[in-house]
């Protein structure tokens, strides 16, 4: 009976938003015009590192690889959040459901890794300068990087396989417009299907905590030794190199806490569906706008590479 439960679960029907029949098209083309602004803003950071060498240091190789990790996690939802809201039959077969949970996933923990290895790299570089080029050495870096890809990959397997492991039984609406979790366990059936739920969770709070925990601690050593700075000056140019990695940090966890940590209760398919966009699209979206805006030297980079060849009497 569980195999022709597996076998006649075949695909799934994404309906999250049927809800706004009317909103479609202006759903349509203010996600595609911010999801191809998350792109270009996080290619023109890659771009920028590439090209100025004085950008060539341990902060800024991490911020490359969090605006990979952006660009491959919102290609892994947007452009098919993109068609169906286009199309009138939103069905998704089995297996591209579980890819898409896996990537997503994948990076989207990669991109939290990302950040607490940041958070890492301006701590070592505010309380022990000294010591800087001996711990945050091309080698260390380099196993930084990719330690966080490998976390984020054992956690989309994890999770992927836990959820994909369960028995569907139908109807195969999904509630949402991704192949999200809770939506999913409540398509699932089984005795184990509430304990699978609990343990998925659990490990994807202890992992966000996890994450947050290290950042706050390392922000809490910052602040002591801005702290102990005698000038004025000296303070507020040790805090500028924090400001955009700590206020990315404040959206990206601000939005996964109300995912994650929301209280259990009756939820419905609009809030959902809402609460899923500003993590999906807005968070982003917002991500590369902070990293060029408030970081001085990352924006006069971009203005020296760029828009010199295009203004040069200007720059």
């Amino acid at each position: 009976m569980q195999r022709a439960n597996l076998s006649a679960v075949t695909e799934f029907i994404l309906i999250g938003f049927s809800d706004f029949p009317h909103l479609r098209l202006l759903f349509f083309l203010l996600f595609l015009l911010m999801y191809l602004f998350t792109l270009l803003g996080n290619l023109l950071i890659m771009a920028t590192i590439r090209s100025e060498r004085s950008l060539h240091t341990p902060m800024y190789l991490f911020l490359c690889a969090l605006s990979i990790s952006e660009i491959l996690y919102t290609f892994a939802i947007i452009p098919r959040m993109l068609a169906d809201l286009l199309s009138t039959h939103r069905s998704i077969a089995w297996a591209a459901c579980a890819s898409q949970m896996f990537f997503s996933f994948t990076f989207g923990f990669t991109h939290s890794f990302l950040l607490t290895v940041m958070g890492y790299d301006r701590y070592v570089a505010i309380c022990h300068p000294l010591r800087y080029n001996v711990l945050m050495s091309p080698g260390v870096c380099a196993c930084l990087v990719a330690w966080s890809w490998a976390g984020g990959s054992v956690m989309g397997l994890v999770v992927t396989a836990t959820i994909f492991h369960l028995t569907f039984c139908g109807p195969n609406e999904v509630h949402h417009f991704a192949c999200h979790v809770p939506p999913l366990l409540k398509l699932a059936c089984g005795d184990n299907v509430s304990t699978v739920a609990l343990g998925v969770g659990l490990v994807c709070i202890t992992a966000l905590l996890g994450c947050c925990l290290l950042i706050l601690l390392s922000y809490a050593s910052i602040v002591a030794t801005i702290l102990r700075i005698p000038s004025a000056e000296g303070r507020h140019k040790a805090f500028s190199t924090c400001v955009s990695h700590l206020t990315v940090v404040v959206v990206h966890y601000g939005f996964a806490s109300v995912i994650y940590l929301k209280p259990k209760g009756p939820q419905s398919l609009e809030g959902d569906t809402l609460m899923g966009i500003t993590y999906t699209v807005v968070t982003p979206f917002l991500s590369p706008i902070i990293f060029s805006l408030r970081n001085k030297e990352l924006k006069n980079a971009m203005k020296k590479t760029f828009l010199s060849k295009i203004y040069p009497e200007k720059i």
